[in-house]
């Protein structure tokens, strides 16, 4: 038997006999293992096993064939599930991961991350532009602060704010797929995981797979995109642009938009030693219209933020030592006037944030193992934030420093059909002289029979607050800068079904939230102004369920034909205070409703035109409905109120040539996702793709 190319292995190694057991060799090796020579009967089940562990790597919801045949152990390839520390395969996972696969990414009538996330029932997408000029995302009812956004695994989040947490600087064609965590995950990715993480896996060029793009459509949108893949090397860049869909009352552009983004990866592999690395860099600069202020219609951003990592893998033994360093810097200029700081002075910010982490894990008789450790530095200097500075320099008058340095340790117990995961992370923040402060979690799994999953767990999390919460006290705004860090404890129970052509999963969860951070204004005061402030504890109690029906599985010839349907249902309660008017907690989706279908529009005419085969169409439908209420220009309290959002995708795919056309908001309704910025009508777009080369959805040669 030998280890799969991928990993550049090709020296062979025999065995004796083989075990099942989560903590035998196999899993130990932390690599796919081919069988090679071997029996038909024995060489018949290795093939079953291969696969389930590439639909695990995947992700790939429709595909997965672990509950299939619970009774066979996944294979524990190197696949990072963002469920616990230590690397499990998606079957063997103690907590439900929603993974968008490639397939899906590819499919989806999108042009960013942004709005790819809107399909997650349980993710909250507000809008301030579209065509990701600027978002704000949270996680079951959270705040845009309150999440984890992670590249391959390397934590990204800007201390400044997390406004722009999704300047990312990598395409759409770079993603091989996006893993969402729901529920607190401090446990697993630290101290920004207050309500859940969402990971970014890209493509480091296995598949030697290069692409070339260009699409255009209304409000001026252009965007054209390459990416070149060599053995273990990619390079992608995309520039964009767009005229906006408004002006402002003077007459001048208010929500246009233009930005470039590079991003390179790498990989080695030699013996035991791997090797993963990217760079990359996301400029860009859109009119904010009213995004941060109802009573200016002219306002700008711009942003640069530069992205740098290496991680290191090593094996030895029975032991497996990840090591990542990660540099992050951000810039951002706002200017409330645009193009005009003579009344009001443009802020400017610059974050440098450093980090390394330790991650190590091991298998024995009683499971697998991990402890580890992280460090991580974050640095402002800034017009307006922060102390003042010994030394000024330029337009930084202000800084802060702080240091986060927290360790963990975890136990995973791997049975036939049971998984439990247990363990803790001490975090000590330098801010506010915060102590050494314990957060525990325990998550568990059972697998019924061939079909089912029970899952079960209880965390609890923290999230410290950002710069801007801590220090903004300009333009209507007063912060505090004594602001304790938010905490969480949840507990959640879910069940899955799960055939060869239909999955189910259903969950129900609480959490128990506790100095939550949130700016309010409160409206008695004569001149009110906007406060940052720790809230009252506030409660969450929510439902999630989604079916996953492939049909293209009863009949390959009509792949890929697939259908999604979704729903979550939140409810958040709290001591009620009428005279205050909040920014964030009070306002959360009570309910989402999501539903994608793609027809093989090709397959199913071929009997009469073949020649339109490679025809798909997708059709994506989502409402929502909103708590809370906004303050408009003239002083009226408007409460949001819910609409539907209909957008389709029709594509003709015949490798290497893409031709599509995209139509979003079919329904041309004028929607509210945040207060004072009404979201566009109906826009469309139309592109044409060619693709060198291909690599499946896991990433893996075919």
């Amino acid at each position: 038997m030998e280890f799969k190319r991928q990993f550049n292995q090709r020296k062979a190694l025999r065995f004796r006999q083989f075990t099942r057991k989560g903590y035998a060799l196999f899993a130990c090796l932390g690599r796919v293992v081919t069988i090679g020579v071997l029996s038909v009967a024995t060489l018949r089940s290795a093939a079953v096993t291969t696969t389930d562990t590439l639909s695990v790597v995947g992700g790939s919801p429709t595909n997965i064939a672990d509950d299939d045949s619970p009774d066979k152990e996944a294979t524990l390839d190197d696949v990072e599930i963002t469920g616990s520390r230590a690397p499990l395969a998606l079957g063997q996972a103690a907590r439900m991961v929603t993974v968008l696969s490639r397939e899906e990414i590819q499919a989806a009538p999108v042009q960013s991350i942004n709005d790819l996330l809107k399909m997650v029932a349980g993710v909250d997408v507000r809008q301030r532009g579209p065509m990701g000029a600027q978002t704000d995302i949270g996680i079951r009812g959270s705040t845009q602060e309150q999440i984890t956004i992670l590249l391959n695994g390397i934590n990204i989040c800007d201390p400044q704010t997390a406004h722009n947490a999704f300047d990312l600087p990598c395409d759409l064609s770079d993603i091989i797929r996006i893993e969402v965590l729901e529920g607190p995950a401090s446990r697993v990715y630290g101290t920004s995981s207050l309500v859940g993480a969402i990971n970014i896996v890209t493509n480091d060029g296995k598949g030697k797979r290069s692409e070339v793009r260009v699409e255009g459509g209304s409000f001026g949108y252009l965007s054209s995109a390459g990416r070149l893949a060599v053995s273990n090397h990619a390079l992608s860049a995309n520039f964009s642009r767009s005229d906006g869909y408004q002006r402002s009352k003077a007459g001048a552009l208010n929500s246009d938009y233009s930005g470039v983004k590079a991003f390179y990866q790498g990989a080695y592999a030699k013996e035991q030693i791997r090797l993963n690395w990217h760079a990359g860099v996301s400029t860009k600069g859109w009119g904010s219209n009213t995004f941060y202020s109802a009573k200016y219609d002219e306002q700008y951003e711009h942003t640069t933020k530069l992205f740098t990592a290496l991680k290191t893998n090593v094996q030895c033994s029975m032991f497996n030592v990840q090591c990542a360093t990660y540099w992050n810097r951000s810039y951002d200029r706002f200017e409330l006037i645009r193009g005009d700081e003579s009344k009001v002075p443009f802020n400017h910010h610059r974050t440098d944030v450093f980090g390394i982490n330790l991650n190590s894990y091991f298998d024995w008789q009683w499971g697998r193992t991990a402890l580890g450790a992280e460090f991580r530095n974050e640095d402002i200097v800034s017009g307006n934030l922060g102390e003042p500075l010994s030394n000024p320099y330029g337009e930084y008058k202000n800084g802060l420093n702080r240091s986060n340095l927290s360790f963990h340790a975890e136990h995973n117990i791997l049975l036939k059909r049971f998984t439990l995961s247990a363990g803790f992370i001490a975090v000590k923040n330098t801010w506010n002289e915060m102590p050494f402060t314990l957060y525990p979690g325990i998550d568990a799994s059972l697998r019924l029979g061939d079909h089912w999953k029970l899952y079960a767990s209880y965390n609890a999390s923290l999230r410290m607050p950002s710069f801007t919460e801590l220090y903004y006290s300009v333009g209507g705004h007063k912060a505090d800068k004594y602001l304790k860090a938010e905490e969480m404890q949840a507990v959640e129970g879910g069940v899955k079904y799960s055939s060869r052509w239909l999955t189910v999963q259903t969950s129900i969860f609480h959490h128990h939230a506790r100095n939550m951070i949130d700016w309010v204004m409160d409206t008695r005061d004569a001149d009110p102004v906007w406060q940052s402030v720790n809230h009252t504890k506030i409660n969450t109690l929510g439902e999630e369920i989604t079916l996953t029906s492939n049909l293209s599985t009863l009949n390959s010839h009509l792949s890929p034909f697939n259908f999604q349907l979704s729903y979550c249902h939140l409810h958040q309660s709290k001591d009620e205070q009428p005279f205050l008017q909040s920014q964030y907690s009070l306002e959360y989706l009570r309910h989402k409703v999501t539903t994608q279908l793609t027809i093989p529009l090709g397959s199913i005419l071929s009997p009469l035109t073949t020649h339109l085969s490679p025809l798909t169409l997708t059709i994506g439908y989502r409402w929502q409905d909103r708590m809370g209420s906004y303050t408009t220009v003239d002083g009226e309290v408007r409460a949001y109120h819910p609409y539907s959002v209909v957008d389709a995708r029709l594509a003709w795919n015949n490798e290497p040539y893409s031709i599509y056309v995209e139509g979003n908001n079919l329904t041309a309704h004028h929607y509210v996702d945040y207060g004072n910025v009404v979201q566009p009508g109906c826009w469309v777009t139309a592109g044409i793709k060619l693709t060198l080369g291909a690599f499946s959805s896991d990433g893996i040669n075919k």
